[in-house]
Parts: C-alpha cells; sequence; structure tokens
C-alpha cells in the first residue's frame, strides 16, 4: 500500500530487474472489485496459518525513516497494518481506490485542491478513531513544511533546523499550505500552489498522532494540532529547533524502533486487517487478524508468521520440510534448480522493481569530498571519476546475475531499464560511456592529475548478503591495482541501513527497491537534501530539474526531464548502477492469492487479505 517512496533493498532482495514503464505513465485508478474474496478458491477453508520467510530482520514500526526504510520493515507494517485511501495492486501497478477507509475528491484542477475524509468508524486497533489528526501528522512529516535553512538562509548546511527523519521526497506535499481541517475533524483539504504529478499517492495515514502526542509530553492531538497550528508560519524560518516540536519529531524518528514486541502497545497499533501478536528479534514477526478492523479488506487466515532466513538454502530447505510456505529467496541459477526440484511447489518468477549500485559520498571530508582538497571541487571530481573507472561491473553481473542469465547486461543508467523505452537513448547520451570497461592506466592517470596519492575508500554494505560480498571483493581486488586502499567497512544484516547517510564510509553497495508508480522517487535519491540522498549528493541544475519534474503531469516530459537528470549523474561520478536480476517467489500448493509475481517493493505482501491456505 505504501507507494510515495523507493525503499533502500536490503540482503537478497535487494537485487532485480527494474521494469519502471509504469512510473513514466499516468496511474490507473480502480476500486477494489471484491471485498478481500479473490484470494480464496473452491476447496479452501478460512483460517489457518501462512508462513512467509525473509531475508532480513525486522527493526521498527516506522518504516517512513531514513533508518527505517527497508524492504522488510515496509512489507510487515504497512501492507498488512495500515488501511490507506489506496493502495498499488501489485502485478498491475495499478492504483486502486479503498473506499471503506475513507474517499478524496478533487475540489478543482486550478489551483489544484484535493479533499480527504476518512469514514467514522474506521479506528486504530486502540479503538481510537482515525480522522484528520493522523493526516495532518503525516502532511507535517511528508512536506518538510517545518525544516528551515537556518540563520545563514542556505539548505543543507550545519545550522539548518529539520525535525523529521523522512525517508521521502517532501517536494509534492511541499506544494500545500497548511491544510485545513474541517470542523467534525475527519476530513482535511490540501491546496497546492502548482500542479503535483504524483499528488494521487502523496498523503496516507500513517502512523497514530494520538500515541506521538502522548509520547512527546503533549495532552492529546488537539494539542498536537494546534502546535502544527501555530509554527505553520514561524518554523520554516526558524533559527533554532521549537523544543515542543522537537519532542514530537524525536519520537516519531525513533519511538517505533525495536526488535522485539513492546510492552507498550500503542506503539504497535494497526488500522488495517492484520495486526502484530509477536516478535522474536531477527527470528520472526507473527501477525494476527485486527479485531478493530472494519473495512472490506478482510484476512482470510489466522495467522501469518514472517520468519527471517537469511540463507537462501535454509529457506529453500524450510520450504522443503513444510517449515514454511512462502520463500522469495535471491535468484540465481542454484536456487531455481532447487526450487524447481520441489514437489507441491509453484514457483512464481518476474522482474523486480530494483538494481544494485555503488554510491560515493560528497560530504563527509573523506576521498571524494571537495571539503577535503580546500573546496577543490575539479580535484575531488578526479578522484571519484578515477575510482569509478575501476568498478569491474562486467565481472561483478558475471559473477551474480550471468550464471541464470546469459544474456544479462551492465545496467548502464540511474533511472530507467532496458525494459522501458527511454533506457537505449538515454544511455547512448548519459556519459555511462565513460565507464563502459575497467580502465586502470586512466584511474591512475587521474589521480596523478589529481596530485592524491593511494586514497583511501571505506566500503560499506551488508556483509550478510553474498551478492554485496562478492561486489565488494571484486571491486576492492580492482581498484587496489590503481593504488587505492580499500578499507571492508561491511554491517550485519540488521545495522547497514541505519548507518546509511552518516558519513562513516566513503562508498555504499546496496539496492533500491522501486514503488512502481509515480516520478517522487527521483528527487527523493538525487536532490539535494531529499529523503534518500544518503551521499550529499547536491547540483543546482540536477535540484531544479527535479523542481520541474514534480509539477509535470505530462509522461513524455516526465521522461525527458528524468533524462536530463541521468546525464548529469555519471559526469558528476555520482557513483554507478551495477545490475538487474530476476525475481523468484516459491508458493506451496495449498496457498492462494499469490499467482502472479509482483515487481514493487511489497513482494509477496501487497494483498494479504487475500491469502488463503488450504486446511
Amino acid at each position: 500500500m505504501k507507494i510515495r517512496r523507493i525503499s533502500a533493498a536490503a540482503a537478497f532482495v535487494a537485487v532485480g530487474a527494474v521494469v519502471l514503464a509504469a512510473c513514466s505513465n499516468a496511474p490507473g485508478n480502480t476500486t477494489p472489485s471484491a471485498s478481500g474474496t479473490s484470494g480464496a478458491t473452491a476447496g479452501t477453508a478460512i483460517g489457518g496459518t501462512i508462513r512467509v520467510a525473509e531475508t532480513n530482520a525486522f527493526t521498527t514500526f516506522n518504516p517512513l525513516t531514513s533508518s527505517g526504510n527497508t524492504d522488510i520493515n515496509n512489507k510487515v507494517v504497512e501492507y498488512p497494518t495500515r488501511a490507506w485511501f489506496n493502495y498499488v495492486e501489485g502485478p498491475t501497478l495499478k492504483i486502486v481506490k479503498d473506499p471503506s477507509f475513507g474517499t478524496y475528491q478533487v475540489l478543482s484542477k486550478d489551483p489544484l485542491t484535493v479533499k480527504y475524509t476518512v469514514n467514522k468508524g474506521v479506528t486504530w486497533s486502540d479503538g481510537v478513531q482515525v480522522d484528520a489528526s493522523d493526516l495532518l501528522l503525516a502532511w507535517a512529516v511528508d512536506s518538510g513544511h517545518y525544516n528551515s535553512p537556518g540563520a545563514d538562509g542556505k539548505s543543507g548546511t550545519k545550522d539548518d533546523v529539520n525535525y523529521f527523519d523522512y525517508a521521502g521526497d517532501t517536494t509534492t506535499l511541499g506544494l500545500t499550505s497548511f491544510p485545513e481541517i474541517s470542523a467534525d475533524n475527519m476530513s482535511m483539504t490540501l491546496t497546492y500552489s502548482k500542479p503535483a504529478a504524483d499528488w494521487e499517492i502523496a498523503l496516507q495515514a500513517d502512523e497514530p498522532a494520538h500515541v506521538v502526542a502522548k509520547h512527546a509530553g503533549l495532552a492529546d492531538t488537539q494539542a498536537l494540532d494546534d502546535l502544527f497550528k501555530k509554527l505553520a508560519d514561524t518554523a520554516p524560518k526558524a533559527t533554532a529547533p521549537d523544543p515542543e516540536l522537537k519532542k514530537v519529531a524525536d519520537f516519531w524518528n525513533k519511538g517505533f524502533d525495536t526488535t522485539t514486541l513492546p510492552s507498550d502497545p500503542s506503539l504497535y497499533l494497526s488500522s488495517g486487517p492484520f495486526v502484530v501478536s509477536d516478535i522474536q528479534e531477527n527470528q520472526s514477526v507473527t501477525l494476527i487478524p485486527n479485531p478493530k478492523y472494519t473495512g472490506d479488506l478482510k484476512p482470510h487466515v489466522s495467522q501469518i508468521v514472517m520468519r527471517t532466513i537469511p540463507d537462501a538454502t535454509a529457506a529453500i530447505q524450510a520450504l522443503q520440510n513444510g517449515e514454511v510456505d512462502v520463500v522469495a529467496p535471491q535468484s540465481t541459477a542454484d536456487t531455481m534448480t532447487a526450487l524447481k526440484a520441489l514437489s507441491g511447489i509453484k514457483v512464481i518468477t518476474g522482474d523486480q522493481l530494483a538494481f544494485d549500485h555503488i554510491d560515493l559520498t560528497f560530504n563527509n571530508k573523506g576521498p571524494f569530498d571537495p571539503a577535503t582538497y580546500g573546496g577543490d571541487a575539479a580535484k575531488a571530481l578526479k578522484v571519484r571519476q578515477a575510482f569509478l573507472k575501476t568498478i569491474p561491473r562486467q565481472q561483478i553481473l558475471d559473477a551474480v546475475v550471468t550464471p541464470q542469465n546469459p544474456n544479462a547486461k551492465v545496467l548502464n543508467s540511474q533511472i530507467f531499464v532496458p525494459a522501458q523505452a527511454a533506457y537505449a537513448p538515454d544511455v547512448a547520451n548519459n556519459g555511462s560511456a565513460a565507464y563502459a570497461s575497467v580502465d586502470i592506466p586512466g584511474a591512475k592517470q587521474l589521480l596523478q592529475e589529481a596530485g592524491v596519492t593511494s586514497p583511501t575508500v571505506r566500503i560499506m554494505y551488508n556483509v550478510d548478503n553474498p551478492n554485496r560480498l562478492n561486489a565488494y571483493t571484486l571491486i576492492a581486488e580492482s581498484a587496489s591495482k590503481a593504488g587505492f586502499k580499500v578499507v571492508d567497512d561491511a554491517q550485519p544484516k540488521d545495522k547497514w541501513g541505519g548507518i546509511l547517510g552518516d558519513g562513516s564510509y566513503d562508498a555504499s553497495i546496496f539496492g533500491w527497491v522501486q514503488p512502481g508508480v509515480g516520478v517522487s522517487g527521483t528527487p527523493q535519491l538525487y536532490k539535494t537534501n531529499g529523503g534518500g540522498n544518503y551521499n550529499g549528493y547536491s547540483n543546482p541544475q540536477v535540484d531544479q530539474l527535479c523542481d520541474q519534474l514534480t509539477v509535470e503531469l505530462d509522461p513524455a516530459k516526465q521522461t525527458q526531464l528524468q533524462t536530463q537528470i541521468d546525464s548529469l549523474l555519471f559526469p558528476d561520478a555520482y557513483g554507478l548502477p551495477l545490475f538487474q536480476s530476476p525475481g523468484v517467489v516459491a508458493v506451496s500448493d495449498k496457498v492462494g492469492g499469490m499467482d502472479q509475481y509482483n515487481s514493487t517493493q511489497s513482494g509477496v505482501w501487497w494483498n494479504t487479505w487475500e491469502w488463503t491456505i488450504s486446511q
């Protein structure tokens, strides 16, 4: 359901072929055709337990933060435990409205004005009504309205006043003025200053406002609403954080983080079909039907257990032994052979909306940061270019992807993939040709021109992911030939996501999982201070193009703008895309509701209310 931002892909599911055609087209819009019954088949009983093996460990009930924005947190929290105005139908990438939660209506196209109304009787799992206070909290977070450049008036500097650690892009809701709240507190109306390409997927009720208010020391949600209203005009000009709003943001940023079931039930409330009932640290998360849920997407199973099984071989063995019913392991030739040998198992393949990449850090006073060289941007650029010339992308592809897909090719765009019509013309002109093959002499020459000898590069990656380990090993070996001193800064699977953006490393190897709709993912990653811009990249021309993209409604012009952005990333030596690979899901024949491959970040979790299992 959550569709506003790209998720950092973790461990095995972090790789995959990206099919982003829907990202450059206006999304479809439908309503549910049935009240959560499409998963049921003849002879299938209602009830039972479905056990799903996932690679990564659960870490937070707020996957909207920069540290919590990993695939598994999104899967467990957002799809089963949140009810929203709409969601993305996995296989088709269409936006589906859920009128049982509420409605949204365009009151005016000029200026764009949208009214959101939550149905009465829609509650959190503690019985508290979901209302406009929850929407206002989401707007405050997702719009970035209360952030300020600080005393120097410049964004991206040390004195910035920032509150919410939101991982998504704030540009779309940043076009709106302070919302209008209805007298009954059930509706919220947003007015945009400009057209907004992603307006339909920009706002949902994410976290319970009454819980945030309580833990921030406020009397109730009215007090929180009043605080937002009081600071609506002054906060964007603030030179120091407001202490009350800082308490609100501090709790929102970290208060929902946990690897065990909190003793305080308010920290894991649900508004959706399921609610979490148990967490075994680094082992499992159990969900059961939410007794307070009154919507149309009602569950058909009595329990879902997400089991953390990092090793693909162990996951497949667990499926064979009947210990789990669903696995989504890394797709390799060996994995496919093992899965196809199993009986009573459906093997479903497809392209993931994901890609692996290596990013260079621009703002940590490391080898790629101009500040290291007294602000000499040209010298830092040469060092970045030199390092990228050592990246053995073909070797990495051959080690990871080619064994199962001999026709696979190195990815040469940060935005498009070969399945899109824009890919070929984009690659022909985006500057990726400069890194088509390893060039050790060229790298040495650039370091010599920069006057830099034996620069140290700390590379951070998930050590529990064999794809990332393979990539790191090959990169380290190659870069050392050009004179780079490469330091292994590998992190365990439950730590690497929280380290992204902290400046402790000089390069990072990980993956992005696309949401499948909208264009806000581009500014999220590449705009200055974007929610997913973990490497401190900043280019005023890219920022300007991202701003144009946010308000562009024509799909063809959106593609043109994204092409221009991609053509600036390679000359800036931002980093390099590495590869795509097919995805695979293996499902027991007893399980219903998982018959089609879902390429989005939600994986099989996009329709948990349709899941069934034969008894």
